[in-house]
């Protein structure tokens, strides 16, 4: 099998990165993007600013790749996701050639003449990558590991708050949002409602703010599940990323200030529609009305559905990669005081199948850049079979300045410290940070 190709599925930070390392060590690659870009998903949130610096967002085997054709690595300043596209992940990708294949959907993983159930010669056979393109047109690829760097951008959690969409949430879905927003003017003068805790709720919040400024009669409402702002406003100047802090600065002053009313503990269960405005129902009784518009922004999840013919170990809480879940777990602790995260956390019971990136994840919501590209890194040392590259750690994080514990779900102050880091400290997803 060692002739055949690593597909890897997705063309974002991850997924290059995964294929500049194949690369660099003399694997065939091949990637594969439903989108017709690189970095499709990025690019739907491409008017973000990231608050992880240029030396943060790119990775080293795709610096060595891109350096030849004259790319200069940026030094300084923090991008755009559109800016992160255009000056890192298209390039890349256009390095890599023909290795990428766009518009091509994996809609399944095997081994090849196999389903989950059978043991017998198991591991000698190789994987078949299903797919399938934008005319319908079914394919097979054939292959010796597979590395899922999908992300989990496809799959936003819901506005309720039992992860099931509120009663309602479904038939309201023309107002109801799971991405942060570009142009917010047509929402002033109107009463907008921000669902969520983390980065993305907070970029939203601060841009209606912005709008609750300049436009008399707009009404921003920011509505937490848990009973306290626990760690909503970050670490401020304990923090290492300084754009992170800032974002947190600056959402503590818009609600000290009043411009955005903060609610806790409160847990969506319905949406009613009456007219051309929602009333928010929690689960506690408590309504919220004249409503125009809801940004539900309350995580991601996996899309686990294409890897149900292969043997995967999910962590039932989180659905995040079980050799990690424990020291991401958001029930334990908010710090994210975790080691790196490489080929031998990362294994599956599936020999050379291997989850990266956010995926890996699953629905946790702490996730850097760097975190993605220490992953690829081990594993494809790893699949080269340099173990001792793949069993190095390389990563060094910056420090997030919170480590407070998650607290009781519905506790109305934060919960007891988690402990001080062991190894590492761990920011957030890059939906929103980098």
């Amino acid at each position: 099998m060692s002739a055949l190709p690593v597909v890897v599925i997705g063309a974002g930070p991850q997924g290059l990165a995964a294929a500049a390392h194949l690369t660099e060590r003399g694997l065939d690659a091949i990637v594969v993007e439903r989108g017709d870009a690189a970095g499709a998903a990025v690019a739907e949130w491409g008017h973000v600013r990231l608050f992880s610096a240029w030396p943060e967002l790119t990775d080293a085997a795709a610096r060595r790749l891109l350096e030849p054709t004259g790319w200069v690595a940026p030094s300084r300043g923090y991008p755009t996701g559109a800016e992160w596209v255009e000056g890192y992940l298209a390039p890349l990708a256009a390095s890599l050639g023909e290795r990428v294949r766009y518009a091509t959907t994996v809609t399944g993983i095997a081994r090849q003449g196999r389903d989950r159930v059978v043991d017998s010669g198991r591991a000698a056979q190789p994987f078949v990558v299903h797919t399938r393109d934008r005319q319908g047109v079914e394919g097979r690829i054939v292959a010796r590991a597979v590395i899922d760097a999908s992300g989990t951008w496809g799959l936003p959690n819901p506005a309720g708050a039992d992860g099931f969409p509120a009663l309602g949430e479904t038939a309201a879905a023309d107002r109801v949002s799971y991405r942060i927003p570009d142009d917010v003017s047509a929402f002033a003068g109107r009463h907008v409602v921000v669902v969520g805790a983390g980065h993305s709720a907070t970029h939203t919040a601060l841009r209606l703010a912005d709008l609750a400024r300049r436009e008399p009669g707009t009404r921003v409402t920011w509505l937490l599940r848990r009973g306290s702002t626990g760690h909503t406003f970050g670490g401020g100047d304990a923090d290492d990323l300084a754009e992170r802090a800032a974002l947190g600065r600056r959402a503590r002053e818009v609600v000290d200030a009043g411009t955005v009313e903060l609610v806790t503990g409160f847990r969506v269960a319905e949406l009613a529609s009456h007219g051309d405005t929602l009333s928010v129902h929690a689960e506690d009784g408590r309504e919220i009305a004249g409503v125009a518009q809801v940004f539900a922004l309350t995580g991601f999840r996996p899309d686990t559905s294409f890897l149900r013919e292969v043997r995967i170990a999910l962590d039932p809480t989180l659905d995040a990669v079980a050799g990690i879940a424990a020291d991401i777990d958001p029930n334990i602790h908010s710090c994210g005081s975790v080691p790196a995260t490489g080929a031998r956390q990362l294994a599956q019971p599936e020999q050379d199948l291997f989850v990266v990136g956010a995926k890996s994840y699953g629905r946790a919501p702490t996730f850097l850049a760097l975190t993605g590209f220490e992953q690829v890194r081990s594993v494809v040392a790893h699949l080269a079979g340099d173990h001792e590259a793949a069993a190095r750690d390389e990563l060094v994080l910056p420090a997030t300045g919170v480590c407070g514990g998650a607290g009781g779900f519905d506790a109305e102050a934060g919960g007891g410290c988690c402990g001080a880091p062991t190894v590492l400290q761990l920011g957030s997803r890059p939906v929103s940070v980098g």
